[in-house]
């Protein structure tokens, strides 16, 4: 019998390929998905051109093992860091702040509309959406811009005197076992506020939670030490933290589980930082499925098969005597549902997840266990995360974020004109349906193609051999190709409030 080897099936891969291509109908006719676009393709052609990509960039990676086994990813481009790096640091660390300051100025004095007070779009489209972005595709400043980090930095430094002094034993020991559960907890309620709750979009509200939290991230860091608080318990440390990781430029910023010498910055391919340093208990793989499924959630809540859940609900004869009780009892009921079923979400994908790293470990052997599976495989589902943000972001940055100008004219909604700009308006054209579609799907594909890539270097390291490698990342390209399938059919719904 001839022994197997990853290179002889990623070439029977390929013919299976091209010839379940030649299966291809050859007539299409016009899939149309609402307000969104009109697809010039069945929408059939377009997850089965996804799923064989997938399928091709799994073999080609399956054939390559010596190269991505090594530092293949990774660029050799490294260069010092100026000293004019530190009077940057200082100018965006002044920027956060500035900008922080102005949304509580402003969501606490100026109008209670969330079109003409500036804080809602500072903090919804400009900081959470196009920060994000930077931070995925360019670089993580976020160490630099913090406002929290930054202000409690500077007080310590101004009130205590203890500038450049290492930082002293903390007042309140952190437990190990609560892992990074409360970064956790904490982003769960920020992907509430943002998906369900409406408390974000009254400006005045939106300050108080701003300085709610602040006195709570500033409570943190005095009681368990900034690095602790930031490292575990901070939920947007944590987030940007991830993000940057996929970027292409890195540099040292001081932070702990730093992959490269301090004073030092990186340039390396997309997703290159996501290598190594894998989550190192539950609750961090838990934060990535979070992310993850959040907007995930996101984009089937505004599919028509949610809204038929709901009405399933609401006309089901077992639950409407308990929805009429807590009806009476003054429960928002869709709120509470769309909570109950945020909540589930990541649930649903841990169950999933879990369930295709039990079988990974499984079919991979080698004494690797279920649990150094799920660990060493959760950061290869962040491109998969950003793809999701990008596709179902992106149209809302690009107009939404157009009202900068002029309400950085008029930022407290007064009726100033402070830059000439307050007569600005959104231009619609800078996007298109068809534009939305294009880029959702490029970003889909290639988010789920280099998590692909990801996981098999990550099953190389785990596995003691390229064929047992293989065979553990069998389940996850099932995984890839369910989640694309999924992603691009939320894309093609028509979009329902």
């Amino acid at each position: 019998m001839t022994a197997f080897s990853p290179r002889r099936a990623s070439r029977l891969l390929l013919a299976g390929l091209f010839c379940g291509a030649s299966l291809i109908p050859r007539e299409a006719a016009a899939h149309a998905f609402g307000a969104r676009y009109d697809l010039p393709l069945p929408f059939e052609h377009y997850v089965f051109g996804a799923a064989a990509v997938l399928l091709l960039s799994f073999a080609i990676a399956a054939a390559g093992p010596r190269f991505l086994a090594g530092r293949g990813l990774r660029l050799s481009a490294a260069w010092p860091l100026p000293k004019v790096a530190r009077l940057i640091g200082q100018t965006v660390g002044i920027l956060g702040v500035t900008v922080f300051l102005l949304i509580v100025a402003t969501g606490l004095f100026g109008a209670g509309s969330p079109t003409t007070n500036i804080a809602p779009l500072l903090v919804w489209v400009i900081w959470w959406v196009g920060f994000l972005f930077f931070c995925a595709f360019a670089v993580n400043i976020w160490p630099l811009l913090d406002p929290w980090r930054r202000l409690f930095s500077w007080v310590k430094a101004k009130v205590v005197g203890e500038r450049g002094a290492p930082e002293g034993p903390p007042r309140l020991g952190y437990r190990s076992a609560l892992g990074a559960w409360p970064a956790v907890l904490l982003f769960f309620l920020f992907a509430w506020m943002e998906l369900v709750g409406e408390v974000g979009e009254t400006p005045r509200l939106l300050a108080w939670i701003v300085i709610g939290y602040s006195a709570l991230a500033w409570g943190g860091m005095a009681l368990f030490g900034k690095a602790v608080w930031l490292s575990r318990c901070d939920p947007f440390a944590r987030v940007f933290g991830l993000f940057g990781r996929f970027a292409p430029l890195a540099w040292r910023s001081g932070a702990p589980r730093q992959a490269y010498p301090a004073g030092l910055a990186v340039i390396r391919f997309p997703g290159a930082g996501l290598l190594g340093d894998a989550p190192r208990d539950l609750s961090e793989v838990v934060f990535v499925l979070l992310v993850l499924s959040s907007v995930a959630f996101d984009g089937f809540s505004e599919t028509p098969l949610w809204t038929a859940i709901l009405d399933s609900l609401a006309n089901s004869r077992d639950l409407r005597p308990v929805l009429l009780w807590l009806s009476r009892a003054g429960v928002d009921l869709l709120g509470a549902i769309t909570t109950l079923a945020l909540m589930l979400a990541p649930l649903l994908f841990l169950a999933v997840y879990a369930s295709v790293c039990w079988v990974s470990a499984r079919l991979g052997g080698g004494g690797v266990s279920c649990g150094q599976v799920l660990r060493s495989f959760a950061l290869t589902l962040l491109p998969i995360a950003i793809a999701y943000h990008l596709s179902h972001y992106l149209s809302y940055l690009l107009l939404a974020g157009q009202m900068l100008a002029p309400m950085a004219s008029d930022p407290f909604g007064f009726g100033w004109d402070l830059l000439g700009t307050a007569n600005m308006r959104i231009d619609l054209s800078v996007i298109n349906a068809k534009t939305v579609w294009i880029v959702a799907l490029i970003a889909i594909v290639s988010g789920h193609v280099l998590s692909v890539v990801l996981a098999h270097i990550e099953a190389l390291r785990l596995f003691p051999n390229s064929r047992r490698a293989f065979w553990s990342q069998v389940p996850m390209l099932v995984l890839m190709v369910a989640f694309t399938g999924c992603s691009l059919w939320i894309l093609a719904q028509p979009v329902v409030q």
